[in-house]
């Protein structure tokens, strides 16, 4: 068993409070907005170079102890806490008891089949099918983006039960799990190619196209890619959609078709200007407020 206190902070002592209780002795920590669920939740969304400036207004700071601490033992370092934090007093606080769970079967619980299109569903392996005809790609939650039930990844598996026709080929920019790149195999795809930064995101993917049996390249982004591609699709983030916009803009052979997504409805005109000297963008889809921009490269 383990004892979780809530305290509440300001944004601008949040993050201080965090460490402190850290050193003093909690297990781990974490930082929600005290506002979520109400009119006053502010989501925020960071990118490098873009990071939020702040935190939420009216931060919740939840730090987990041991079970076995005892009541002043817990009183003391909460105290500690708060003076090195930079508090007059210790902040408002609850507490509570986590018991001991299954938390491999909590977490499965989170994830059920999510139904992309009547054409196609992403299963979790201890899932059974629900449609046994449908495309089904078993894909389970691990250590890379992309498990089909954020929007962004949605609106890409759209554009791809739509655009993938048979035998064209697709490069999977920014690849993370390789679920864009393995339901373009499965749709039909004669060549996949799958590109990440991260060698974590790039093994992973080459898991899951293997437990998939879809033939999928597979490659760290600095590797150059010489060849071009009917379909190309990134969801990413919208600062590297700008600055890789030559380079990903490229690929896409004349006449082929490029997908990007990653990117919020505030941020559709940065990005479609960025791309302008390259392929005209426009948007194809929104999804709680995340978009999917859509172009083709000019060619026969």
């Amino acid at each position: 068993m383990w004892i979780s206190v809530t305290l509440q902070a300001e944004a601008a002592k949040a993050e201080a409070l965090s460490d402190a209780l850290m050193d003093a002795g909690a297990l781990s920590v974490s930082i929600e907005d005290a506002d979520a669920g109400t009119a006053a939740e502010k989501p925020q969304f960071g990118e490098p170079g873009h990071l939020p400036a702040a935190l939420w207004d009216h931060s919740r700071v939840i730090a987990l102890f041991d079970g076995a601490t005892a009541a002043d033992e817990l009183a003391a370092m909460l105290a500690e806490a708060a003076r090195s934090a930079g508090f007059d007093a210790v902040p408002a606080f609850t507490t509570d008891e986590v018991a001991e769970q299954n938390w491999v079967q909590l977490t499965q619980s989170q994830f059920e089949p999510i139904r992309i299109t009547d054409r196609l569903w992403i299963v979790p392996s201890w899932h059974a099918a629900p449609d046994a005809a449908a495309i089904n790609i078993e894909l389970d939650p691990g250590m890379a983006f992309g498990t089909g039930s954020h929007p962004t990844t949605r609106l890409c598996l759209e554009w791809l039960c739509d655009a993938v026709t048979p035998g064209c080929s697709v490069l999977d920019y920014g690849c993370g799990s390789g679920i864009l790149g393995i339901a373009a195999g499965l749709l039909g795809a004669g060549e996949v190619l799958g590109i990440d930064i991260d060698d974590k995101a790039v093994e992973a993917a080459r898991d899951n196209a293997a437990r998939n049996r879809v033939t999928m390249r597979l490659q760290h982004s600095g590797v150059p890619v010489g060849e071009t591609f009917d379909l190309v699709v990134a969801n990413i983030l919208t600062n590297p959609l700008c600055v890789l916009a030559p380079a990903i803009a490229a690929r896409v052979a004349p006449g082929g078709r490029v997908a990007l997504s990653g990117v919020l409805e505030t941020q559709a005109a940065q990005v479609i200007e960025a791309w302008a000297p390259w392929i005209a963008l426009k948007v194809g889809a929104a999804l709680d407020g995340w978009i999917r921009l859509e172009g083709r490269r000019p060619g026969p």
